[in-house]
């Protein structure tokens, strides 16, 4: 039955499914893993590098992390092809906003635009659905540091902390348990006291590392390695400007020595 309809964007099955939609999150889920994660003072993301050959040229700019305008960036999982258009799209909006009003566009004013670009690309026929997804990192005055979630049917939604890409659903059951975790001293008594149950956002110390643990869990028997994965931050400098920041190699394996150093200690205890 599915057959007579997965061939257009524009036609439901008769269950009310878009089943190109669908396959366009199927290629998403084979992706490289993006992780997200939003910090009392910064937003990080962290991406999985898939190396296919040995014999290709070093990138010479960041192939899953984009800057967007001065305030704002994303993250891809997907097909980078796909994901150029899409980028080229937000980059023209945020430059038309500031230039008509002056002032730079608000984050979800940006996000939204980008997704009802998605959306045509699945009412229209003779068009096929974005085969990429991506994560939305930005600051504005009004709501602060910001982090949201969209996939090819042109919804999005904003999180504290979330994964996209290869095995997104093992990385959320990660994020879900170590994100905002209180650590103790001594056992306690859990309550049913509803201010007991508050998140405690990490700094971006604290989320750079809690980012790692997730990418060590979501790549298929690697190893992680500064060569294997990228890290962002996002945050503030001292005139209230945003700074951009991918790690350098040496920043990323220091990390990386926290969170093993962090495990190995647990293993013990």
């Amino acid at each position: 039955m599915a057959r007579r309809y997965d061939s257009s964007t524009t036609t439901f099955s008769p269950e009310g499914r878009l089943h190109q939609v669908e396959y366009a999150i199927e290629a998403i889920n084979n992706a490289g893993t993006s992780v997200g994660i939003l910090a009392k003072n910064g937003v990080v993301m962290a991406s999985e590098r898939k190396i296919t050959s040995g014999l290709l040229a070093p990138a010479k700019t960041s192939e899953k992390i984009y800057k967007l305008c001065p305030h704002a960036t994303c993250t891809v999982a997907g097909l980078t092809a796909d994901a150029n258009i899409l980028i080229d799209q937000a980059r023209l909006r945020a430059g038309r906003y500031a230039y008509q009003y002056q002032e730079p566009i608000p984050v979800e004013n940006l996000v939204e635009h980008v997704c009802n670009y998605k959306q045509a690309y699945t009412q229209y026929g003779g068009l096929r659905p974005f085969g990429v997804a991506f994560l939305f990192a930005g600051y504005d005055e009004t709501h602060g540091f910001q982090l949201y979630q969209s996939d090819p049917s042109g919804n999005y939604s904003g999180w504290k902390a979330t994964v996209i890409g290869a095995n997104n659903q093992a990385g959320k059951s990660l994020l879900k348990t170590e994100y905002g975790a209180k650590k103790n001293d001594g056992d306690e008594m859990k309550t049913d006291d509803p201010a007991s149950d508050e998140v405690e956002m990490p700094d971006v110390a604290e989320a750079l590392r809690l980012a790692v643990k997730v990418l060590n869990k979501t790549m298929d028997g690697a190893v992680a390695s500064p060569e294997k994965l990228e890290l962002f931050t996002m945050s503030l400098d001292e005139d209230g400007n945003c700074v951009h920041r991918i790690l350098s190699a040496k920043e990323s394996a220091a990390v990386i020595a926290e969170v093993e150093a962090e495990t190995a200690t647990a293993g013990d205890t």
